[in-house]
């Protein structure tokens, strides 16, 4: 009993801090590069897995405890091509020390765009721009021969015109991958940290952590992978509130989820044709974002996503393109390599 508390007694401070932190919840708002999704393939796998493994290094976003000896000198580049005009992308290095551990380094930016600035009476006085950077330190080690550990200190700076703000930010997960390697399994509690300055007087906040539980099982004799991510398992209910309209006069009512509605949007579904370690394809279901983001009288394919991969010499590139709404949809490129092969 003391070894098995010795290795895994540390879930237990994870479960207790998730429901301390439930009771901190605010800042909702803050730091939303924190929530964007970096890694092409998760993009295309519905954009949040847990319980997946890959080499490329965004991956580390959704679990620190993925990473491992596998990761060491690879170097992997991603940029997301989004919305309204915003752009972000991640660069990372990581690096194994036998007997310490694996540690990873990495480096998230996302530019807002420009705006135009005025007076209050609609005078244009010229222009300006906004954008938020994290820095991703990540650590982890192996607890057995199945189970990994990982941590990620990620400090985040903003910048909204002439407005600042600074905090940090933390990811602590444990990782379970079979002996044939067929399946896998993540529990992660991301995001939970504190604001350290605002952008103005007003006083800081703390980041609101949230669980995530994964899975991801591929077929023995046949090429697909099933990935499954439970998500804000502390949160209770996903619904939402529309607030009146004070212009219109008129008030927005929201449509009550049934039972099975609010137990689905804690979930996201992924599947992948994976016929050899060089090339798959990939496709995923966002039951919230769409619950959230479809037009009542024109669903379309918000919330699915998809995606490929394929390996070019010691190059391997990947894709992925997930439907926010009927006028959004986002482009995720990477590319990953390993310093090795250049030896």
């Amino acid at each position: 009993m003391g070894r098995l508390l010795k290795k895994y007694g540390w879930l237990l401070v994870l479960l207790f801090i998730s429901q301390w932190s439930s009771a901190q919840r605010g800042g909702e708002s803050l730091y939303g590069l924190l929530h964007l999704t970096q890694s092409a393939r998760v993009t295309a796998l519905g954009g949040s897995q847990a319980g997946l493994h890959d080499r490329n290094l965004s991956i580390l976003q959704h679990n620190p405890a993925v990473l491992d000896s596998v990761h060491t000198r690879q170097v992997s580049l991603s940029y997301v091509n989004y919305m309204a005009g915003i752009n972000y992308g991640f660069g990372g290095l990581a690096w194994h020390f036998e007997g310490i551990g694996t540690m990873a380094l990495g480096f998230q930016h996302t530019a807002y765009g420009d705006f135009i600035a005025a007076e209050i009476d609609g005078t244009r006085t010229g222009y300006f721009n906004a954008g938020e950077t994290v820095i991703q330190a990540t650590y982890s080690r192996p607890l057995s021969a199945r189970w990994t550990a990982g941590l990620s200190l990620k400090p985040v700076f903003s910048r909204l015109e002439a407005y600042k703000s600074w905090g940090l930010a933390a990811d602590a997960g444990v990782f379970y991958r079979s002996d044939d390697g067929l399946f896998n399994g993540g529990l992660v509690y991301r995001n939970f940290g504190r604001q350290f300055t605002s952008y103005s007087s007003a006083p800081t906040e703390s980041l609101p952590g949230y669980i995530q539980l994964g899975i991801s099982q591929k077929l023995a004799h046949a090429p697909f992978r099933v990935s499954l991510t439970a998500q804000d398992l502390f949160s209770g209910s996903l619904s939402y509130t529309l607030p009146e309209s004070s212009e219109s006069g008129t008030t927005m009512h929201q449509e009550e989820d049934s039972n099975f509605d609010k137990v689905i949007k804690h979930f996201v579904l992924g599947v992948e044709f994976v016929p050899s370690d060089n090339f798959y394809v990939a496709g995923g279901f966002n039951p919230r974002r769409r619950s959230e983001l479809k037009m009542n009288n024109k669903a379309s394919t918000t919330g699915l996503s998809w995606g490929f991969g394929f390996r070019i010499a010691h190059f391997h590139f990947a894709y992925g393109s997930a439907r926010y709404h009927l006028g959004g949809t986002s482009n995720h490129f990477s590319i990953t390599t390993n310093l090795h092969s250049y030896r």
